[in-house]
């Protein structure tokens, strides 16, 4: 009898066990249900969310005021080479910002330019990085809400290929778009974060590739380019950028890339290409300055194409030396210039060279 009983008393125990386990797994998924896109329905949310860390994983925190504020900007692009930030270009991208908030995206690495914005720089309201590393997260509408409503937005350095393969063709993609063509804030990258600023672009999901690798095969596979299907800025069409250039001697790669656009989509091809620890800087109006250490160079295709560019045999383009019309500015921390993106003809500041290639050798003339 005591067994029975004791039994019965263990069934009855396990069920309500069950029962509370259940209803914990039904509360679990109920909460789980609650995705990205279903977090915010407007942006009248925004302040509710804003620094709170609920953004799918992707938040890294938030530093100053976690109120979302609204202030006149002015539309601009900022092209950093890599390697040591320049204060003065972010000076720069703060004064277009109204002082608002600033965001920076990446998909690696740590909150670092929170302290270095907010506090050492200053002049915003608040600053918020956002590791987005995962399509779920490049995916969500609060994320493109926290990018939307930024005043400036910048993208870290790291890897380009993880930028094309994670937020291309999502809404991280389309709040980048709608903050350089509708909101007009200031949008700038370094390194990578430059990388795919351009209509064109290589996207180096291949690997990179070096000078001399892509001047021996202009179709090498290492040689990856995007065109006109990622970010869109009004002065940067027919464009392919380059960053870390003196220093990595990526002239050779970057004549290619000109000559691939070129050859295969009878492109104008225009190239913007900054040395390290140096920043082009365009303003609203097309009107870019250089500002940091040292150089940054302008590239436009003088009259014609490349005599020959074709799968596994060396890129030849000489043009009696004089292929490649560069003009290559030094930067100073009152940035130096201008040139004119609009026709690549009015320039000041710096001086007029010509880029070319022979038979897989590159040449500066």
């Amino acid at each position: 009898m005591s067994y029975v009983l004791n039994s019965h008393k263990n069934q009855t125990f396990m069920k309500v066990h069950m029962m509370s386990i259940l209803l914990s797994a039904l509360v679990i998924v109920l909460g789980c249900s609650r995705t990205g896109d279903d977090l915010i329905s407007d942006w009248s949310e925004l302040n509710t969310v804003k620094g709170s860390g609920k953004l799918d994983g992707a938040s890294k925190n938030l530093i100053g005021d976690p109120a979302d504020v609204t202030k006149p900007t002015t539309g601009g692009m900022c092209l950093m080479g890599g390697s040591t930030d320049v204060d003065a270009a972010f000076r720069w991208m703060i004064s277009k910002s109204g002082g608002g908030d600033f965001v920076v995206i990446r998909a690696t690495g740590t909150n670092a330019y929170n302290d270095y914005i907010y506090n050492t720089l200053g002049g915003v309201n608040s600053v918020e990085t956002i590791i987005i590393s995962k399509l779920t997260q490049a995916n969500s509408t609060l994320v493109e809400a926290k990018i939307r409503g930024a005043e400036a937005l910048f993208i870290a350095g790291g890897d380009q290929a993880d930028y094309v393969k994670l937020w291309k063709n999502t809404r991280v993609e389309n709040a980048v778009n709608f903050l350089i063509n509708t909101k007009k804030v200031p949008v700038g990258g370094t390194s990578a974060g430059c990388a795919i600023l351009g209509a064109s672009y290589f996207s180096a999901v291949n690997g990179t590739v070096t000078s001399d690798v892509a001047m021996a095969n202009p179709y090498d596979p290492l040689i990856s380019l995007g065109h006109d299907d990622f970010i869109s800025s009004p002065f940067l069409q027919n464009t392919i950028t380059d960053q870390h250039f003196s220093q990595r001697a990526r002239e050779g790669r970057l004549v290619t890339f000109m000559a691939r656009m070129n050859k295969d989509l009878g492109k104008d091809a225009r190239g913007i290409a900054v040395d390290e620890q140096t920043a082009v800087c365009v303003d609203q109006n097309g009107i870019a300055s250089v500002f940091g250490l040292n150089n940054a160079f302008f590239l436009k295709i003088t009259n014609e194409g490349p005599e020959k560019c074709s799968p596994g045999t060396p890129l030849n383009w000489l043009r009696n030396k004089e292929a490649i019309s560069v003009y290559k500015i030094k930067g100073s921390t009152a940035g130096n210039g201008p040139f004119d993106l609009k026709n690549y003809s009015q320039a000041s500041g710096g001086n007029w060279l010509y880029f070319y290639v022979d038979n897989g050798s590159f040449g500066v003339n």
